[in-house]
């Protein structure tokens, strides 16, 4: 009933023939110890995790979701499965077109990457992972998708002003085929009906943690950011097609888990900083009022942050740990209205342990991107 409201309004109020899109990104929390482990669940009975991840993908219903940590597998049996849990049921929504080829997290790299003496350890992949595709992306869409452009193997060093880790005698901490994606970065074109396009870019950096004097995770973070900001300066990167160009000059959404707050927690706050004020790009700010309050009433390290707690999208623990942080993010292209944008503050049931439920909220943004058919409409 309230997104009808909402639409109708939208409706009232937009240019004749314009209507709305909603764009979202979710970390769904759905990664196993194990390669298949997810879709043994999904198949049989989903969890508590994934009934939440459903529940509220059903909820706010996006025609365009990015998932993050969802587990990877060559054919993509276990996406098939969720998104046979979302259409299922009178209140199902369904996603025909989906994209989700592999990523960096867990593929062996044969090298000693961590510094730790061996190479075939969880952070010697080419990204930190316990098995190939390990909590890796994909994107669900009621719009059909074009070729992408995917950067899964562009070397960090091949990054301008790259801010390569070293070690104390100064010689580099990783070899040159070093791989700046700990996931992936996509470029992923979308068909509007009309025939034009709008491109969902989109990554999963490394948490800024768990790093030696190096800083390997912390430098890996903001570089994995800052590709975004040079791509859509004009910057030529090569993809893994071989093909050197820089951002279309179509609109782009940026749907993300960047894994940096601007203001508060571990990591280069002036990456996301600079990202968030690209002038290609808009920060529509997704709210939660549960987010805000849920600062002041879990107290802890949120009490001694300075970024405000309504925008927070993560919540994390706060004693010890860092608190509720903003690490999702939607970003529309400057070109774009947007009509609306929020945080879907993930909800613990009454009794159930937090363990249970993705600590990420659900992020999305209305927004008004060319004519769509009514039925796209919901």
């Amino acid at each position: 009933m309230r997104r009808l409201i909402l639409l109708l309004a939208l409706f009232l109020a937009a240019p004749a023939g314009a209507e709305t899109l909603r764009v979202a990104t979710y970390n769904v929390d759905l990664s196993r110890d194990g390669p298949g482990l997810l879709l043994q669940e999904l198949l049989a009975e989903p969890g508590p995790k994934a009934r939440a991840a459903i529940a509220a993908i059903r909820a706010a219903r996006p025609d365009v979701l990015v998932l993050q940590q969802f587990d990877h597998d060559l054919r993509g049996f276990a996406l098939d499965a969720f998104v046979a849990c979302l259409a299922d049921g009178p209140q199902g929504v369904d996603y025909p077109h989906r994209f989700a080829p592999p990523v960096n997290a867990g593929v062996p790299s044969g090298r000693d990457l961590d510094g730790d003496g061996k190479a075939t350890g969880w952070g010697d992949g080419h990204g930190w992972g316990k098995f190939p595709g390990h909590g890796g992306i994909a994107i669900l869409s009621r719009l059909p998708i074009e070729a992408a452009r995917t950067f899964r193997a562009f070397p960090w060093q091949a990054l301008p002003d790259a801010r390569l880790p070293a070690r104390a005698d100064a010689k580099p901490f990783l070899p040159p085929e070093a791989r700046l994606s700990s996931r992936a970065h996509w470029d992923v074109p979308v068909m509007l009906p009309d025939g034009s396009r709008f491109h969902v870019l989109t990554a999963h950096p490394t948490p800024p943690l768990f790093d030696g004097p190096e800083g390997r995770n912390r430098l890996r973070n903001a570089d994995e950011i800052r590709f975004w900001s040079l791509y859509l300066d004009g910057v030529a990167f090569a993809d893994d097609a071989g093909r050197v160009a820089p951002a279309t000059a179509e609109p782009v959404v940026l749907l993300a888990d960047l894994n940096l707050d601007p203001f508060d927690g571990a990591g280069e706050h002036a990456a996301i900083r600079a990202l968030l004020a690209h002038p290609r790009l808009q920060d529509p700010e997704p709210s939660s009022d549960r987010a805000s309050k849920a600062a002041v009433e879990q107290g802890g390290a949120n009490a001694g942050q300075s970024g405000p707690p309504a925008l927070d999208t993560a919540d994390w623990r706060d004693a010890p740990g860092p608190g509720n942080l903003r690490v999702d993010y939607v970003l529309p292209d400057a070109s774009l209205r947007v009509l609306a944008a929020g945080v879907d503050w993930p909800e613990i049931p009454p009794g159930a342990p937090p363990e249970d439920t993705p600590a990420h909220g659900l992020v999305w943004a209305d927004i008004q991107i060319g004519p769509l058919p009514h039925a796209a409409l919901r």
